[in-house]
């Protein structure tokens, strides 16, 4: 697991419990989306600990959660960054 639910509270600033089924959703997609766009499952023992996996994973959540975000554009292209620098760590460790 990329990320617990307490993790995903703390990254997107909530307290209470009440948003946990839908970041629930969206931590049950993020390692999908992730592993399209890097060609790596980054939800595996080898790779969820890795830290710019993790990183990668928290922007994500941010954004899907709150896509009408003023900063969305610009977390738009530091996820974009993250997964082009994931997919050549990912393939990296194929060799």
């Amino acid at each position: 697991m990329l990320m617990t639910i307490q993790e995903a509270r703390d990254t997107l600033r909530v307290d209470s419990n009440d948003n946990d089924e839908i970041i629930e959703a969206l931590l049950d997609s993020i390692p999908s989306y992730m592993e399209v766009a890097t060609g790596t499952n980054w939800d595996n023992n080898e790779f969820e600990t890795h830290p710019l996996a993790k990183t990668t994973a928290k922007f994500i959540l941010q954004l899907w959660f709150d896509p009408q975000t003023q900063d969305s554009e610009r977390l738009k292209r530091t996820i974009d960054s993250l997964l082009t620098t994931l997919t050549v760590i990912g393939h990296g460790s194929k060799v």
